[in-house]
Protein backbone atom coordinates (compact mmCIF):
# COMPACT_ATOMS: atom_id res chain seq x y z
CA UNK A 1 0.00 0.00 0.00
CA UNK A 2 1.32 3.45 -0.91
CA UNK A 3 2.12 5.66 2.05
CA UNK A 4 0.28 8.54 0.41
CA UNK A 5 -3.05 6.95 -0.55
CA UNK A 6 -6.24 6.88 1.47
CA UNK A 7 -6.97 3.69 3.37
CA UNK A 8 -8.95 0.95 1.62
CA UNK A 9 -8.37 -1.97 4.01
CA UNK A 10 -11.42 -3.76 5.40
CA UNK A 11 -12.21 -3.48 9.09
CA UNK A 12 -11.65 -7.22 9.58
CA UNK A 13 -8.25 -7.06 7.89
CA UNK A 14 -7.17 -4.03 9.93
CA UNK A 15 -8.18 -5.76 13.19
CA UNK A 16 -6.16 -8.85 12.33
CA UNK A 17 -3.13 -6.91 11.10
CA UNK A 18 -2.90 -4.53 14.04
CA UNK A 19 -0.30 -5.60 16.58
CA UNK A 20 2.16 -4.03 18.98
CA UNK A 21 5.27 -3.05 17.00
CA UNK A 22 8.42 -2.42 19.02
CA UNK A 23 10.85 -1.08 16.46
CA UNK A 24 10.28 1.73 13.97
CA UNK A 25 12.02 3.34 11.03
CA UNK A 26 13.00 6.98 11.43
CA UNK A 27 10.92 7.95 8.37
CA UNK A 28 8.12 10.32 9.45
CA UNK A 29 4.54 9.56 8.54
CA UNK A 30 3.18 12.21 6.14
CA UNK A 31 1.05 14.76 7.95
CA UNK A 32 -2.08 14.15 5.80
CA UNK A 33 -2.06 10.48 6.86
CA UNK A 34 -1.65 11.39 10.52
CA UNK A 35 -4.48 13.90 10.35
CA UNK A 36 -6.78 11.46 8.55
CA UNK A 37 -6.14 8.74 11.15
CA UNK A 38 -6.87 11.11 14.04
CA UNK A 39 -9.96 12.43 12.26
CA UNK A 40 -11.25 8.86 11.91
CA UNK A 41 -10.55 8.24 15.60
CA UNK A 42 -12.86 11.12 16.47
CA UNK A 43 -15.76 8.85 15.44
CA UNK A 44 -15.11 6.56 18.42
CA UNK A 45 -18.06 6.19 20.83
CA UNK A 46 -18.14 7.75 24.29
CA UNK A 47 -20.64 8.04 27.12
CA UNK A 48 -23.05 10.90 26.40
CA UNK A 49 -20.68 11.84 23.54
CA UNK A 50 -18.40 13.72 25.95
CA UNK A 51 -15.28 12.65 23.98
CA UNK A 52 -13.01 12.72 27.06
CA UNK A 53 -9.71 12.08 25.31
CA UNK A 54 -7.01 14.77 25.10
CA UNK A 55 -4.17 13.39 22.98
CA UNK A 56 -0.96 15.33 22.43
CA UNK A 57 0.76 14.21 19.22
CA UNK A 58 4.51 14.74 19.48
CA UNK A 59 7.07 14.56 16.68
CA UNK A 60 10.41 15.94 15.56
CA UNK A 61 12.72 17.78 17.94
CA UNK A 62 10.04 18.02 20.62
CA UNK A 63 9.72 14.24 20.74
CA UNK A 64 13.50 13.79 20.64
CA UNK A 65 13.91 15.96 23.75
CA UNK A 66 11.07 14.23 25.55
CA UNK A 67 12.46 10.78 24.70
CA UNK A 68 15.87 11.81 26.03
CA UNK A 69 14.35 12.94 29.33
CA UNK A 70 12.32 9.74 29.72
CA UNK A 71 15.30 7.52 28.83
CA UNK A 72 17.44 9.40 31.34
CA UNK A 73 14.82 8.80 34.05
CA UNK A 74 14.71 5.10 33.20
CA UNK A 75 18.48 4.69 33.13
CA UNK A 76 18.80 6.41 36.52
CA UNK A 77 16.09 4.15 37.96
CA UNK A 78 14.11 7.24 38.90
CA UNK A 79 11.10 6.11 40.98
CA UNK A 80 7.98 6.03 38.83
CA UNK A 81 5.09 8.30 39.79
CA UNK A 82 2.22 7.49 37.41
CA UNK A 83 -1.14 9.22 37.67
CA UNK A 84 -2.86 5.82 37.80
CA UNK A 85 -1.95 2.42 39.25
CA UNK A 86 0.78 0.88 37.08
CA UNK A 87 2.05 -2.05 39.13
CA UNK A 88 -1.07 -4.17 39.45
CA UNK A 89 -0.32 -7.86 40.04
CA UNK A 90 -2.10 -10.34 37.80
CA UNK A 91 -3.15 -13.81 38.91
CA UNK A 92 -4.47 -17.01 37.37
CA UNK A 93 -4.89 -17.17 33.61
CA UNK A 94 -4.15 -13.45 33.30
CA UNK A 95 -0.74 -13.96 34.89
CA UNK A 96 -0.15 -16.92 32.58
CA UNK A 97 -0.87 -14.75 29.55
CA UNK A 98 1.43 -12.02 30.85
CA UNK A 99 4.29 -14.47 31.37
CA UNK A 100 3.75 -16.04 27.95
CA UNK A 101 3.83 -12.64 26.24
CA UNK A 102 7.06 -11.70 28.05
CA UNK A 103 8.63 -15.06 27.17
CA UNK A 104 7.82 -14.61 23.49
CA UNK A 105 9.05 -11.02 23.39
CA UNK A 106 12.33 -11.55 25.22
CA UNK A 107 12.83 -14.81 23.33
CA UNK A 108 12.54 -12.98 20.01
CA UNK A 109 15.11 -10.44 21.22
CA UNK A 110 17.46 -13.14 22.49
CA UNK A 111 17.43 -11.72 26.02
CA UNK A 112 17.60 -14.39 28.72
CA UNK A 113 15.85 -14.00 32.07
CA UNK A 114 19.15 -13.85 33.98
CA UNK A 115 20.51 -11.14 31.67
CA UNK A 116 19.67 -8.20 33.91
CA UNK A 117 21.53 -5.65 31.79
CA UNK A 118 19.82 -6.84 28.62
CA UNK A 119 16.41 -6.73 30.28
CA UNK A 120 16.98 -3.20 31.56
CA UNK A 121 18.07 -1.97 28.14
CA UNK A 122 15.00 -3.59 26.62
CA UNK A 123 12.86 -1.81 29.21
CA UNK A 124 14.48 1.58 28.54
CA UNK A 125 13.62 1.20 24.83
CA UNK A 126 10.02 1.81 25.94
CA UNK A 127 10.94 5.31 27.04
CA UNK A 128 12.52 5.94 23.65
CA UNK A 129 9.16 5.04 22.06
CA UNK A 130 10.99 2.17 20.32
CA UNK A 131 12.54 4.86 18.06
CA UNK A 132 9.15 5.81 16.62
CA UNK A 133 9.09 9.21 14.89
CA UNK A 134 5.72 10.03 16.47
CA UNK A 135 3.93 9.42 19.74
CA UNK A 136 0.52 10.38 21.11
CA UNK A 137 0.42 11.02 24.86
CA UNK A 138 -3.19 10.57 25.94
CA UNK A 139 -4.55 12.58 28.85
CA UNK A 140 -7.92 12.91 30.51
CA UNK A 141 -9.13 15.60 32.87
CA UNK A 142 -8.87 14.89 36.59
CA UNK A 143 -12.66 15.23 36.87
CA UNK A 144 -13.11 12.01 34.88
CA UNK A 145 -12.99 8.43 36.14
CA UNK A 146 -13.12 4.79 35.06
CA UNK A 147 -16.09 5.25 32.71
CA UNK A 148 -14.31 7.94 30.72
CA UNK A 149 -11.09 5.93 30.73
CA UNK A 150 -12.92 3.08 28.96
CA UNK A 151 -14.12 5.58 26.36
CA UNK A 152 -10.52 6.62 25.78
CA UNK A 153 -9.55 2.98 25.32
CA UNK A 154 -12.12 2.69 22.53
CA UNK A 155 -10.77 5.88 20.98
CA UNK A 156 -7.22 4.53 21.04
CA UNK A 157 -8.23 1.26 19.38
CA UNK A 158 -10.06 3.21 16.69
CA UNK A 159 -6.92 5.30 16.15
CA UNK A 160 -4.65 2.27 15.87
CA UNK A 161 -6.99 0.56 13.41
CA UNK A 162 -7.03 3.73 11.32
CA UNK A 163 -3.24 3.83 11.37
CA UNK A 164 -3.07 0.15 10.42
CA UNK A 165 -5.37 0.75 7.47
CA UNK A 166 -2.85 3.34 6.23
CA UNK A 167 0.08 0.93 6.62
CA UNK A 168 1.29 2.66 9.78
CA UNK A 169 2.41 0.54 12.74
CA UNK A 170 1.72 1.41 16.36
CA UNK A 171 2.16 0.31 19.95
CA UNK A 172 -0.07 1.29 22.87
CA UNK A 173 2.28 1.81 25.80
CA UNK A 174 1.58 2.05 29.50
CA UNK A 175 5.31 2.66 29.99
CA UNK A 176 4.92 6.15 28.53
CA UNK A 177 2.73 7.09 31.49
CA UNK A 178 5.25 6.25 34.23
CA UNK A 179 6.76 9.74 34.44
CA UNK A 180 3.79 12.03 33.77
CA UNK A 181 5.40 15.08 35.37
CA UNK A 182 8.23 14.92 32.83
CA UNK A 183 5.74 14.67 29.96
CA UNK A 184 3.59 17.51 31.26
CA UNK A 185 6.64 19.75 31.72
CA UNK A 186 7.89 19.17 28.16
CA UNK A 187 4.47 19.65 26.58
CA UNK A 188 3.20 22.46 28.77
CA UNK A 189 0.25 20.41 30.02
CA UNK A 190 -1.71 21.41 33.11
CA UNK A 191 -1.40 19.22 36.25
CA UNK A 192 -5.18 18.76 36.05
CA UNK A 193 -4.64 16.64 32.94
CA UNK A 194 -3.80 13.06 33.95
CA UNK A 195 -1.71 10.86 31.66
CA UNK A 196 -3.29 7.48 30.91
CA UNK A 197 -0.88 5.98 28.35
CA UNK A 198 0.85 6.67 25.07
CA UNK A 199 0.77 5.32 21.52
CA UNK A 200 4.01 5.25 19.55
CA UNK A 201 3.55 5.07 15.79
CA UNK A 202 5.44 5.07 12.50
CA UNK A 203 6.61 2.59 9.88
CA UNK A 204 7.77 -0.79 11.15
CA UNK A 205 11.45 -1.67 11.06
CA UNK A 206 11.28 -5.37 10.23
CA UNK A 207 14.98 -5.76 11.09
CA UNK A 208 14.26 -5.18 14.81
CA UNK A 209 14.25 -8.57 16.54
CA UNK A 210 11.40 -7.68 18.88
CA UNK A 211 9.09 -7.35 15.89
CA UNK A 212 9.39 -11.08 15.25
CA UNK A 213 7.48 -11.80 18.48
CA UNK A 214 3.91 -13.00 18.11
CA UNK A 215 1.34 -13.57 20.83
CA UNK A 216 -1.95 -15.40 20.59
CA UNK A 217 -5.48 -14.70 21.78
CA UNK A 218 -7.81 -16.80 23.90
CA UNK A 219 -10.48 -18.73 22.01
CA UNK A 220 -13.76 -16.86 21.95
CA UNK A 221 -15.48 -19.52 24.07
CA UNK A 222 -12.79 -19.10 26.73
CA UNK A 223 -13.32 -15.36 26.88
CA UNK A 224 -16.97 -14.67 26.08
CA UNK A 225 -20.06 -15.79 28.01
CA UNK A 226 -23.09 -16.18 25.77
CA UNK A 227 -26.57 -16.04 27.33
CA UNK A 228 -29.92 -16.90 25.75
Amino acid sequence: MSRHKSATMSVAEAIRRRRSVRGFLSDPVPEPIIREAFELAQWAPSNCNVQPWTPHVVSGETLAKLKAALVDAGMRDKPIKPDFVADRKFTGVHRERQVDAAHRLYGAMGVERRDLVGRKMAYVRNHACFDAPHAAFIFMDESFGEREATDIGMWAQTLMLALTAHGVASCAMGALSLFPDIVRAHLGVSPSQKLLFGVSFGYEDVAVKANAARVGRAAVDDAVRFHG
